[in-house]
């Protein structure tokens, strides 16, 4: 279901239906998985000699699904069913011809038949296993504008003290030099555009400060939060980012040059070697899950 269709939902529903799609994606998420798996089963049978078709590991996985599902409260059919769709993709992976039949199954076993067929050794190579799973997983992640009312619900005053202490432990050395000067009295913005949240930065004596709700910006840096955490974390210089417009700049335009040049000179050595690896790796992650759902609306 698209965000557009969650928004006609009753909102008493939404929620509900939010989870709701998750757990389908996290299900789709584990039959990827599992057939990466039954994948190099097939690969080790061959190596093996081992016949391709084994009836009775197909019981003892309706059988191992009856017991868990009595425990569960899960009706023994929908889960015999469902085994039964898993074990048919399973012996279509392994070149077993699968035909289903119109007889009702007995509990525990499938009512398909079967026929084996060699899979074509010309079948191109499939990614690793680690690069597929990881893709699936990744596309099971909900874009940042699902997320962004949860994280809306932290107070305010949380977010802005940990926004000060942040700033506090990367631009100490600057605040030190006098480097930060040309901030006394002004006001930068930050605006996370797909996660809809802003902060005024402003200097106070010796500390930057996020102010109050309601105080406007003298000059905004606008942009997705993750083009924000690769600007952060030096994975992306800022040219970069401004020329391809990912990247916008409004207000003063002199007072956000100034902020984002000193930015630019700032020793990476001096940023805390946690707040570093932090950064590093957050970047990577959003930029790989930016990837991943490329064409989506992330």
């Amino acid at each position: 279901m698209t965000a557009d269709n969650h928004s006609l939902v009753p909102l008493p529903l939404q929620p509900a239906r939010l989870v709701i799609d998750r757990i389908d994606d996290a299900l789709l998420v584990l039959i990827a998985m599992r057939r990466h798996l039954v994948d190099g089963v097939s690969r080790m049978k061959r190596r093996l000699r081992m016949r391709h078709h084994d009836p009775a590991r197909e019981h003892a996985v309706h059988r191992r699904a009856g017991s868990l599902s009595a425990r569960l409260g899960l009706p023994a059919p929908l889960a015999h069913a469902l085994m039964d769709l898993l074990i048919a993709d399973a012996r279509t992976q392994q070149g077993i011809t699968v035909t289903l039949s119109t007889a009702p199954p007995t509990q525990g076993s499938t009512a398909m038949t079967t026929t084996y067929t060699p899979a074509s050794p010309t079948q191109p190579r499939l990614r690793s296993l680690r690069e597929r799973i990881g893709h699936a997983a990744l596309r099971a992640l909900p874009p940042p504008q699902r997320v962004a009312p949860l994280l809306r619900v932290l107070p305010p005053a949380l977010q802005r003290r940990v926004l000060e202490l942040a700033m506090a432990r990367v631009l100490a050395p600057t605040m030190a030099d006098g480097s930060l000067d040309f901030m006394a009295g002004r006001r930068l913005g930050i605006h996370v555009s797909d996660l809809g949240m802003q902060w005024v930065i402003e200097r106070r004596g010796d500390r930057l400060c996020v102010c109050e709700p309601g105080v406007e910006a003298e000059a905004t840096v606008c942009g997705s939060a993750t083009d924000l955490l690769l600007l952060a974390s030096r994975l992306e210089d800022a040219d970069t980012l401004f020329f391809q417009r990912r990247l916008e700049l409004t207000g003063d335009t002199e007072l956000g040059l100034t902020a984002r040049n000193l930015l630019d000179r700032l020793s990476w050595e001096d940023v805390p070697l946690a707040l570093r690896i932090a950064l590093n790796r957050s970047a990577r992650f959003a930029r790989a899950a930016r990837t991943a759902h490329r064409g989506s609306d992330w």
